[in-house]
This record gives structure tokens, sequence and C-alpha cells, in this order.
């Protein structure tokens, strides 16, 4: 029998696999991860009768052919995710634990499958993915201090940042082997306090989001911003966290972020105001490569020549 660990590579993806795997070690795993945007995972898995998977963070309806597939092998598959699903198959070889409300996400569902066992990195993986409310609230019985949690914020953004890129030369570290460096890591506080990794990235991090800063909006106005990003590293890196960053800003406005591409088209990160965190993902899929959240969004590739219809949406979709 073979297992594999099937989860996104950013901050919510790594962290809720960190808490199932110090719950319980399956240390011969498959691990199957990619950038951020890098969600049609299952695709990649040739799993068969016996088989187990554990699915993190990635949409059911976008993996929902390879799924089935998977399902009518005789493979059994274990879901946590917080994004739209879609209509959830029926069998035994699937369980499921997924709530696509805009409170959570896929940590804090590990988080409460596993009632509290790892709860530092379930706040980790909540602040990487700018629920900072949520865990705020889930941190409370831990008794952290303000600077602790500081501290646990900044390493979720962090992690964050690492998967947002084109492909893995864009990021620091491959998102497989992020996950395999944290995992000696009972406590967050000691990777911080110990683990290289870290000072790696909260010095990328540092230097990418003060280049970011500089940048004046494409279109600016009460209730949107739009950003254009030169198509640079950097700006592969940094597109999302500075998304989150603008939210957190200015909690009334939708914010879309345009990185260009090598062709000429843009990859976007689409944010919905924190006031309402809705409306992100409906309009996102109004586009072919269009996919993600209530609050949190994007758009993998959309034509240079649809820019004008893009803009005319997300005025209109967010008004």
């Amino acid at each position: 029998m073979t297992h594999y660990d099937v989860f996104n590579g950013d901050a919510d993806g790594l962290c809720a696999l960190q808490q199932l795997r110090l719950h319980h070690p399956i240390d011969d795993a498959i691990l199957v991860t990619g950038v951020k945007r890098d969600i049609t995972l299952l695709d990649r898995v040739d799993a068969g009768q016996g088989d187990t998977i554990s699915v993190l963070d990635i949409s059911l309806d976008k993996n929902r052919h390879a799924l089935m597939r998977l399902l009518e092998g005789g493979t059994n598959v274990e879901y946590f995710d917080h994004h739209f699903a879609g209509e959830i198959p029926q069998t035994p070889h699937l369980s499921t634990h997924i709530d696509t409300s805009a409170e959570t996400c896929t940590s804090l569902l590990v988080d409460a499958f596993l009632n509290g066992a790892h709860r530092a990195w379930a706040v980790v993986g909540a602040f990487g993915d700018n629920f900072h409310a949520a865990a705020s609230r889930a941190a409370k019985p831990l008794d952290l201090s303000t600077a602790q949690l500081e501290i646990l914020c900044e390493l979720g953004t962090c992690l964050n940042y690492n998967a947002y890129g084109s492909d893995l030369e864009d990021l620091f570290f491959p998102p497989q082997d992020l996950a395999r460096t944290l995992r000696p890591y009972n406590d967050p506080f000691d990777f911080v306090h110990n683990e290289h990794a870290y000072r790696t990235l909260r010095a990328g991090y540092a230097d990418d989001m003060g280049k970011a800063e500089a940048l004046k909006a494409e279109f600016e106005e009460e209730k949107h911003a739009l950003f254009v990003l030169p198509g640079e590293a950097w700006t592969r890196r940094v597109s999302g966290v500075f998304g989150n960053l603008l939210a957190r800003r200015y909690p009334q406005r939708a914010h879309a972020i345009l990185t260009r591409l090598e062709d000429g088209a843009y990859r976007i990160s689409i944010r919905a105001p924190l006031t309402t965190k809705s409306g992100a993902d409906a309009l996102c899929r109004e586009f072919p490569s269009g996919g993600g959240r209530a609050a949190a969004a994007g758009i993998n590739h959309l034509d240079a020549s649809d820019y004008e219809h893009f803009l005319e949406r997300f005025r209109a979709h967010f008004n």
C-alpha cells in the first residue's frame, strides 16, 4: 500500500499537512505539490486499489475528473479543503472535511479534526492565508503574547510568499522540500529560531515587498484598485502577499494584482473587500482559467486583449 500527501504549496497547505503528519507520521508518503496556482494535483497521482491519499487545500471541483478515476480504482481518499467544491461524490472511498465559508481555511479544518492537537501550526496557516481574525481567535487558548502572535503571523506570511510564482524556479524552496524541512518541528517557534530556511524567506520577503510598496496603482478609486506588475521573478513571488497586504490596509476596497507573463498576457490575483469577504471566486470563474475562494481568487491566464473586459467586470462585480 502506498500513501500520497497531495497539498497546495502555500502556507495553508503546508501547515495543514504539518499538523496531520505530526499527529500521524507517515515517513514514506509520496509528496505531490507545486506552486500555489498548481492546483490540479490529483492528475499526477497514479494510485490504485488499497492505496490512500490525503488531499489538502485544493479544490475538489478542479480535481473532479482525477478524483473520480482514483475512487473508481479503489483508492481511499481523505479530503480537507475550503475552496469551491461543487457536488461531492458519495462513496465509501471518500471522506471529506470541506467548508467553503469565508471564515475558515484548511489549516483550521485540520485543527478541528485533530481537536487542536497542533494548534500553533494551524494559527500559522491561518495567518498565512490572510485569515488574521480567525487566526487570532484560534490562538486564544495558547495564551500567546502579542509579540509571539506577530512571530506566527510573519512565519505564515513568509511560507505563503514562497508559494507564489509561475514555476518552481521562481521560488526560494520547492514546496515539497519546505514541507520536509518543517516536519521535525513540533513547535513553530523552534522553526523560526533554528531554521536557516526561515531566515532566507524572511529576507527575500522584506526585499520583494519593499519593491512592491513603491508601485503605483494603474487604476484606483474608492471601491477598487488595480496594480500591474512587470513580468519578473520578484513580482511573481510577491503578487499574492502584496494583495493580502492591500486587503488588510484598505478593507473596504477590492484589489486586482495583474502580473505580466512572457506572452504578454496577465496572471491575476483578486482580493475581495475584507468587509464582505465575498465575490472573488465568482468573478474569476467567469474566465476560463479562474478559480479560488470567496475572499481571494485568481485567473491563471488573461489575454492582453481581454484587459478592458476584465476591468469592466472587476468594477461592476465589486460595485
